[in-house]
């Protein structure tokens, strides 16, 4: 049981590295001035879903789903 354990130790300190990483990655969510006259509407941000940035937040998710299933397994008592 150490040897998996060992392996889930190393999955989960490498989700957490790249979920940290992919996190910094992605831009802020303010509108900035553009927020108030309501130029924000713009087709850049229509079509983020496509973009860059909807592949980062797509990413985020699965790896925040990651990062609690295998802290969620490492706190099981295996001994």
């Amino acid at each position: 049981m150490d040897i998996l354990r060992n392996i889930i130790t190393i999955l989960f300190v490498a989700d957490c590295i790249v979920l940290s990483v992919v996190v910094l990655l992605q831009e802020g969510k303010s509108g900035g001035l553009g927020a108030l006259n309501g130029t924000t509407d713009t087709y850049w941000s229509k079509n983020k879903g496509r973009s860059m940035e909807g592949n980062l937040v797509k990413s985020t998710k699965f790896l925040a789903i990651g990062f609690m299933i295998f802290a969620a397994i490492l706190n099981i008592n295996f001994g």
